[in-house]
């Protein structure tokens, strides 16, 4: 698992593992080898086997890369890991530089003239490796595909691949029968010109088949790839390890299961056919194995990705009750901190453990959904810290605590951010905190037409801070999955290009943010649903709008009521009353008097 890493890396790793890839590297005629975080399955959080940045660098982030050349190195994070980057890697050995100001296609561009880069095809996407290809050839350099992993011949003691039990993901939690997915996939794939698809994410293969996995941490996702034919037909490829007694009845007929080992030889079985892949999704090997055996390449999106982000009625009533249960122990965590927390001030890990165990006692949890982001006091203006040894801080009076966290469940994901004062809140904390809510109000009020997109919308939330001449500098909200990944696609609101349109059923997080660096931050974020359309009276044309999904306060010392107009104020008494109204009755007597008086009208 990841958390192994967390634990036990430090600074020395690159003192160690620098040398073993270096010298791999030259027997192989390298000059360079790109080592990017991403695995064989893109995946975001990874086992504990695929941890190749991890192990190279000892940084454990979850998003990341390295540029490993012969005489330096660097490594890249972005701003989510700016703390966590510094305490895990040795700066004499790598460079520390931006994912997203310039990234590695700059650095690339610097390489020496001649120089021949390596990289695995299997953990590079084509459209990403073109970017990088055209950044090496500015500098003269060029990429080169390996048959061996010069980081993976390094890697003496490298753990086994993970073998969790694939389950089956009862019609109760999914909504539709993975049989007539797989009909309506057969139809879309057969709608773009193919004969099949090639689907290499795993959680379109959990969703389209109904599964779900153990074999990484924070998302149930069972690891393997599959190719799905215009009438349904499935070859599915994993570890016969990994299945069950039940796995083969709860597929059905129409579903092969196959060991790996048959993976590359069903690719060469597709000369002639005409074959969809994702180009941003599936990595350049299989492009590069399909050219090989004569088939024709249909680029284009995977087809399951839109079907799965639109929720069905089961589904969105699913996450409706999986929030009301994580309401719950998100109200008594948040409870803890204003009562024992506010004296004994613990650290941020014991503010993070505190949640999980909150959570744990629901007797639901199957995982967190991200690992907790807590921040006290300047942690907290880093939007996506997490604590680690070397930078853990107490909560302190006069500060504020921003605590980000989501829990898996069978019936849905969740995640959300409180942010808290600590002691009595300043005017200034009350005045930033109430800008941010006022976004976070106008992003979970708006109506919109069909056809909008997420950053047609992302100013609404950005307004009131705007207006101040303020700004956060991440997206105002990501898309969720049903017991899968906290993040998906493909739609997400920010101010990035994004071309998907918000479609019925979708959940997206509302997560507007204001970061003081060097003392403290604040966050606000629910879970919503985007609704059908509906008239509007008066109106000429049907809206789509959202429907919150998270239950829990929002902390009442941090409003200055002042600052809302009667229609925001409106919209938190109403929020405060749905919450006490479906959470209060999961809780004891103590703990609903406290969220009584969380949730009375603000004055």
């Amino acid at each position: 698992m990841r958390q192994s890493f967390e634990e036990t890396t430090d600074p020395s790793f690159g003192a160690h593992h620098l040398p073993l890839v270096r010298a791999r590297m030259a027997e192989q005629g390298l000059d360079g080898f790109l080592v990017p975080h991403e695995d064989e399955h893109q995946n975001e959080y990874l086992p504990e086997a695929n941890e190749r940045l991890a192990w190279l660098t000892g940084f454990s982030g979850s998003a990341g890369a390295a540029v490993v050349l012969k005489d330096r190195a660097a490594v890249f994070a972005d701003g989510r890991y700016t703390v966590q980057v510094r305490a895990q890697v040795d700066p004499g050995q790598f460079e520390i530089l931006d994912l997203v100001e310039g990234g590695v296609p700059a650095y690339l561009e610097q390489a020496p003239r001649g120089a021949v880069i390596g990289y695995d095809a299997r953990l590079h996407s084509p459209d990403a490796l073109a970017v990088l290809s055209r950044a090496a050839a500015k500098a003269g350099a060029s990429l080169k595909a390996v048959d061996a992993n010069p980081l993976d011949q390094a890697w003496d003691d490298r753990p086994s691949q993970p073998q969790a039990t694939v389950v089956p993901h009862e019609d109760r939690y999914a909504g539709e029968a993975a049989s007539a997915k797989r009909a309506r996939i057969g139809a879309a794939i057969a709608g773009a010109g193919a004969d099949a698809a090639v689907i290499t994410a795993p959680a379109s293969l959990a969703w389209l088949l109904n599964i779900r996995g153990g074999d990484v941490i924070r998302t149930p996702l069972p690891l393997g790839q599959a190719i799905v034919a215009a009438d349904g037909g499935t070859r599915l490829f994993i570890d016969p390890a990994k299945v069950s007694n039940e796995l083969p009845a709860w597929l059905g007929d129409q579903v092969l299961i196959e060991g790996p080992e048959q993976l590359e030889p069903a690719l060469a079985s597709l000369s002639g056919r005409k074959v969809l892949v994702d180009p941003g999704q599936s990595s350049a090997w299989y492009f590069d194995q399909l050219a090989a055996a004569g088939a024709t390449v249909v680029r284009a999106q995977d087809p399951c990705t839109v079907p799965r982000a639109t929720k069905n009625a089961v589904e969105i009533e699913g996450s409706r009750q999986a929030h009301i249960r994580d309401g719950a122990a998100l109200t008594r965590f948040l409870h803890w901190v204003d009562t024992v927390a506010q004296t004994t001030l613990p650290d941020e890990r014991a503010v993070a453990e505190a949640l999980e165990r909150f959570r744990e006692a629901t007797g639901a949890l199957k995982d967190l959904s991200f690992d907790t982001i807590a921040g006290a006091g300047p942690n907290g203006a880093l939007p996506h810290y997490k604590p680690v040894t070397r930078t853990l801080r107490r909560i302190e009076k006069g500060s504020l605590l921003l605590v980000d966290g989501g829990g898996q469940y069978l019936d849905g994901t969740t995640d959300v951010t409180r942010t808290m004062a600590i002691g009595e809140p300043t005017a200034d904390q009350k005045r930033m905190f109430t800008l941010v809510l006022k976004g976070h109000i106008a992003m979970a009020t708006v109506r919109f037409p069909a056809g909008t997109t997420g950053p047609q919308i992302d100013a609404l939330a950005r307004l009131p801070m705007w207006m101040a001449g303020l700004d956060y500098d991440h997206g105002t909200g990501h898309g969720v999955g049903s017991y899968l990944g906290v993040h998906e696609g493909p739609a997400r609101i920010s101010k990035a290009p994004n071309s998907q349109a918000l479609l019925p059923g979708m959940i997206l997080s509302n997560e507007p943010g204001y970061y003081r660096e060097g003392h403290w931050g604040i966050r606000i974020e629910n879970l919503q649903v985007v609704t059908p359309a509906e008239p509007i009276p008066g109106g000429e044309r049907p809206m789509l709008g959202f429907e919150t999904l998270t239950l829990a306060p929002i902390d009442r010392r941090l409003i200055d009521v002042a600052l809302l107009t009667p229609d925001e104020r409106a919209y938190m008494d109403a929020y405060h009353a749905e919450v006490l109204a479906k959470v209060g009755p999961l809780l004891d007597a103590t703990v609903r008097g406290w969220l009584e008086a969380q949730c009375a009208p603000l004055t």
